[in-house]
């Protein structure tokens, strides 16, 4: 039972990445910046695969090291979720291009 939510949850981050990947490719940051459909597209993106680690840790703790700076990805998840003034353009597209 367990595996089965937790590969729900890897199905919701996977595609949430390739959106992030085709939203954004062949886009500059002054692209990004003066998109705001494409600002919350990509953000809401993130913020789907913030979550879904997060529910996947919370069901199987031991997920976490499965995964490279799953506790950075969530802040990430969360600071644009309730603080989307403490995110600048510049630092969403240099996850983007890492």
């Amino acid at each position: 039972m367990q595996q089965r939510v937790i590969r729900k949850y890897v199905y919701d981050i996977a595609p949430a990445c390739d959106l992030i990947a085709q939203f954004t490719k062949g886009k500059s940051l002054d692209n990004y910046r003066s998109d705001p459909l494409l600002r919350s597209a990509v953000e809401r993106q993130f913020e789907i695969v913030g979550e879904a680690l997060s529910q996947a840790i919370i069901v199987q703790p031991s997920f976490v090291e499965r995964v490279t700076d799953a506790a950075r990805i969530i802040t990430f998840r969360n600071r644009l979720r309730h603080g989307t003034t403490l995110v600048s353009d510049e630092v969403v597209r240099g996850i983007i291009e890492a």
